[in-house]
């Protein structure tokens, strides 16, 4: 099995000629990997006639543990009421999700990723979720678990960190 560091890069050199603490080459790389998938991102947008953030949306809501309401939605996307309230409508409309008061507090609303969007979803994100498996038969168990926990762990410091510094 050929592994990460036996591959050249773009540049030409191989991985394993990098210094591995190279912040910088951390930052190409992670915003590369981000720019690739809002490209993708942004086509089921307008392959769906939705606005991107419709689909972080959808991201937000397929991803959580549980059934999301409007305000953790607006929490996790940094919106307003008003502009998370336009968003699900969107989203509903386009039969993307569904909205349902199912607590003995009818105030409270829980928003559900349909199953038939769910769908088309996967179909259209086949081709990422293909590249992901190409990518990841390129590594060990124990190299894909160091990645897998250098993800999360680079999730959990920028949840930290504020959206605008002074």
């Amino acid at each position: 099995m050929r592994h990460a560091d036996d591959r050249p890069t773009r540049s030409g050199a191989s991985d394993s000629e990098a210094p591995l603490a190279d912040l910088q080459a951390f930052a190409v790389e992670l915003r590369r990997m981000n720019g690739e998938i809002n490209r993708m991102t942004h086509g089921f947008a307008v392959n769906q006639r939705l606005h991107p953030t419709d689909v972080s949306a959808l991201g937000a809501i397929l991803d959580a543990p549980s059934p999301l309401t409007p305000g953790a939605l607006r929490e996790h996307l940094g919106l307003t009421s008003g502009a998370v309230t336009a968003c699900l409508d969107r989203l509903e409309r386009a039969g993307h999700i569904r909205r349902a008061r199912e607590s003995a507090d009818r105030r409270v609303v829980h928003v559900y990723y349909e199953p038939s969007a769910r769908t088309v979803a996967r179909d259209y994100f086949m081709p990422l979720a293909e590249a992901t498996a190409r990518a990841r038969a390129r590594f060990s168990e124990g190299e894909l678990t160091t990645v897998l926990r250098f993800l999360a762990t680079m999730n959990e410091e920028l949840a930290e960190v504020p959206p605008t510094r002074r």
